[in-house]
């Protein structure tokens, strides 16, 4: 049995030229390689283990032998040549997945498939090998049932559509235990398990919709956490015969395997390094009893890990292609949200403005605009939207085109009032936003109005002072709220930093924040300098006290000065 069981660790799948493989499977046929020299050839009767009936294919095209480290084939006469991987070969060594073709570079395909040690297969043969002689009543039999797996191993390993791999599984387990249906279970957003395939003992599909899995059974072996079989239900526990699904349907046998993923949490993992994540269920049944053998339960425990495992590795794929979609997403409105930021900041004759603006993730939810009001005038704004992500740069965008339509003369109180009770109207968004928005005149009359946003801070002759003093409702925080605007004169020369909350609320790897004195202080520094000049200190003095710690807000600054 060793010998033998070396031997079918490798297969090779037959593709025809021409005949492509279908959705369920047709048109492909897998042979293992039992023996060595393992013969490929026209006609069965020139004693050939892969028999292809076309005159294009010699007697003895081809062999493959197994080495004591892996297999090669060998060209034994074939007319149009032998080629692997497009390659032209009279002796090539194999690894899984190589393509050979016979019968000219367009003929048949042959996929040459190995199996890692250690797989589910493998260990079922490994055991198999310790089952003493007798216990096998139909030698036979069991080479047939241990051929399923293989099968079954075979074709799970492949790159065939997921639902025709599962329903193949479902088919083999059928086959094994003679049951009259089999079920794959997955679990539902609410946990719960749901039938997604179901098959009957032809291998034809039912509709899942109209099937009655004993629930009794599913919960008993997922509360075990290992296959639970009945091979006659009247002997089964009392709970499991009186169950409504057995005593209806009128069911004498059941076998479910729970499919659970290979453990990956770690030490500090909350569900312990342990934790099974549950992939699902198969669930077979019959009207009839059943006799399991020790071959049928380690061929059943093999085919349900494998199952698991193609799950498990199904469910990954889904993630990843989930997260890089999030991330596509998440470029696309990052690149939507930083077009909208304003440009042509040197335009305005009367000011010299200067910004910057750093999410702390893809997007962020600090806003800031400049735009002329008329030939006079210009609208300077900074927001904050409570929150992170896609939902703060929604709100964002709103924002901004709101406030977009000052430019038709509308009163700013009027529109930041209506703006407020919207959305204090839809407060299932859970939205909220700090504002400040002012608007300069060329005479320097700064009429500003506040809305929970931190005061700018106003450098006038080296002296900072904030703007203004008292707290503010941020936009759609309360419908009653009342925003006025205020007038303020500036000098020729006046310099207005607008930051946001990021910028104070920076904290260094203790945890302690950049605060509003730190900030003060920094911009007193070199309060004459040009705007470029006052925002990079502030920036270095943040990146120094910062330390390299990671920061949990967006930081944004809008530095304007007033010409005159």
């Amino acid at each position: 049995m060793p010998e033998s069981a070396a031997l079918t660790t490798a297969s090779v799948e037959l593709i025809l030229a021409g005949a492509g493989v279908s959705s369920d499977g047709s048109g492909s046929r897998t042979f293992t390689i039992a023996q060595s020299p393992f013969l490929i050839g026209r006609g069965a009767e020139n004693g050939n283990h892969l028999p292809i009936d076309d005159l294009r294919v010699s007697r003895r095209c081809a062999a493959i032998v197994r080495e004591d480290d892996g297999f090669r084939i060998d060209d034994l006469g074939q007319l149009l040549g032998i080629y692997v991987n497009g390659a032209k070969i009279t002796q090539q060594r194999l690894s899984d997945g190589d393509t050979i073709t016979i019968g000219g570079e367009s003929g048949h395909q042959l996929i040459f498939r190995t199996h890692a040690a250690g797989s589910a297969f493998e260990r079922v043969i490994q055991e198999v090998e310790q089952v003493p002689t007798a216990q096998f009543q139909r030698p036979a039999e069991g080479l047939n049932k241990i051929n399923l797996l293989l099968e079954a191993s075979l074709l799970l390993n492949s790159q065939r559509p997921l639902e025709l791999v599962l329903g193949a599984m479902l088919d083999h387990a059928i086959a094994i235990t003679r049951a009259d249906r089999g079920m794959l279970l997955v679990p539902e957003v609410s946990g719960t398990l749901a039938v997604q395939l179901a098959h009957n003992s032809k291998g034809e599909p039912l509709p899942a919709e109209n099937m009655k899995p004993s629930r009794t059974v599913i919960a008993q072996a997922i509360e075990q956490q290992s296959a639970v079989i009945n091979a006659d239900v009247n002997l089964a526990n009392l709970t499991v015969q009186s169950a409504h699904s057995v005593v209806y349907q009128l069911l004498r046998s059941t076998v479910v395997i729970p499919l659970y993923a290979m453990p990956r949490g770690g030490a500090d993992d909350p569900a312990g390094p342990f934790a099974r994540n549950l992939l699902g269920a198969v669930y077979l049944d019959s009207k009839h009893t059943a006799a399991f053998s020790a071959l049928d339960r380690q061929i059943l425990d093999a085919l349900g890990a494998q199952a698991a495992s193609i799950l498990d590795n199904a469910n990954l794929v889904a993630r990843e292609r989930e997260r890089q979609r999030l991330e596509q997403e998440l470029s696309i409105a990052r690149e939507i949200q930083m077009a909208l930021l304003p440009r042509g900041l040197d335009s305005y004759p009367h000011l010299a403005i200067t910004s910057v603006h750093r999410p702390c993730h893809e997007v962020g939810g600090d806003y800031f605009d400049i735009f002329s009001i008329d030939d006079d005038r210009t609208a300077i704004l900074i927001a904050d939207v409570s929150g992170k992500g896609l939902g703060a740069a929604l709100l964002t965008t709103m924002l901004q085109g709101a406030l977009s339509g000052m430019t038709l003369g509308v009163d700013p109180a009027r529109v930041i009032q209506q703006m407020n009770r919207f959305l204090c109207e839809h407060g299932n968004l859970g939205r909220y936003a700090t504002m400040f928005f002012a608007v300069l005149g060329r005479d320097g009359q700064l009429d500003y109005i506040r809305a929970g946003h931190p005061s700018p801070m106003l450098l006038r002759d080296g002296t900072v002072t904030e703007l203004y003093k008292g707290g503010s409702f941020p936009v759609g925080l309360v419908d009653e709220a009342n925003f006025a605007s205020v007038s303020v004169q500036l000098e020729a020369g006046d310099t207005l930093v607008l930051y946001s909350d990021g910028v104070t609320e920076a904290e260094d790897i203790s945890g302690n924040l950049f605060g509003f004195d730190r900030l003060g202080k920094t911009l007193a520094i070199d309060a004459a300098a040009t705007v470029e000049r006052v925002q990079q200190n502030v920036l270095d003095a943040i990146e120094t006290f910062a330390a390299g710690a990671s920061q949990s807000d967006d930081i944004t600054m809008l530095t304007v000065r007033y010409l005159g």
